[in-house]
């Protein structure tokens, strides 16, 4: 067991809630594994915290963090830099200390990307359907130009935010090929999707007996689509249960929460991750 001292350097992640977060147990590992004097914790922080607690990581030292719901575009305004990536998704997930203040990255996209890539697809034909509009739908609609969708929609139920997110792409290569939809349309664009991707909160724990999609307006996935849920307990998600049954291909958000980890780790310690250890430290609670 790692022994935690007066020397120990602090990580962590924050989030309203952050008691699910699996990310202590995937770090930890790593850490351990790396032989470094390094500890991860979770870090619950409300919304209305968000400021003050920011300002305490400095005061106290720590080394870097992760951020989850509902933080990942409030902490922006609280960063001294933000990489071009960031910029462009409008959100950051993973943030470290430099001589300036804090900087902040999104490591979300790669880590999203990353379990598409072992399928054969033709991305440049592909429809993707985006469910949610927050911090992590920006990453998944930037993911999605990166592989090639000529064509994402994104839906979701506030008209109000649905358009201000259509809208924050106005002056980038995504304009062309993003359209927003009301959540009232979302059977006739399933019918057409080839990737259909959750990312809203809908199925997480506790309530895992929630999906985002109506079981009715599910059974017109295409089958062979690919299901991707960013929620990754319970695992598998209503959602993924759903669309399997209608022959999609689920992925869950497991991996996609290891690469992004380990994308996030390097840039902390300044060495490469060990991801399969990540991965396995995950699994083992999947499996027991």
């Amino acid at each position: 067991m790692q022994q935690i001292t007066g020397t120990t350097k602090l990580l962590g992640v924050i989030g309203h809630p952050v008691e699910h977060s699996l990310s202590p147990i995937m770090h930890n590992r790593a850490i351990a594994q790396l032989g470094v004097d390094y500890v991860y914790l979770p870090l619950p922080v409300k919304p209305e915290d968000l400021d003050v607690a920011v300002a305490g990581f400095a005061a106290m030292g720590l080394q870097g963090f992760n951020i989850t719901i509902p933080h990942k575009q409030a902490i922006i305004p609280l960063l001294s830099e933000v990489s071009d990536i960031a910029q462009l998704v409008g959100a950051v997930n993973t943030v470290w200390r430099t001589d300036k203040g804090w900087s902040g990255t999104n490591t979300d996209v790669l880590g999203f990307i990353a379990p598409l890539n072992q399928y054969k697809r033709d991305w440049h034909q592909t429809k993707a359907v985006v469910l949610g509009y927050g911090g992590a739908a920006r990453a998944v609609v930037v993911g999605c130009m990166q592989l090639g969708c000529p064509e994402i929609w994104v839906v979701g139920r506030n008209p109000y935010k649905l358009s201000q997110f259509q809208q924050s792409w106005a002056d980038t290569p995504l304009s062309k090929i993003l359209q927003a939809y009301p959540w009232e349309e979302m059977p006739q664009l399933l019918q057409q999707a080839d990737l259909l991707v959750n990312t809203t909160p809908v199925g997480m724990s506790p309530h895992i007996d929630q999906s985002p999609v109506d079981e009715e307006i599910i059974q017109g996935l295409p089958k062979g689509a690919i299901a991707y849920d960013l929620i990754y307990t319970p695992n598998p998600t209503k959602f993924l249960q759903q669309a399997k049954q209608q022959g999609a291909i689920p992925i869950d958000g497991l991996e996609m929460l290891v690469q992004q980890g380990a994308a996030a780790l390097q840039i902390w310690l300044g060495q490469t991750a060990p991801v399969e250890i990540m991965r396995e430290s995950l699994q083992q609670i999947f499996s027991s």
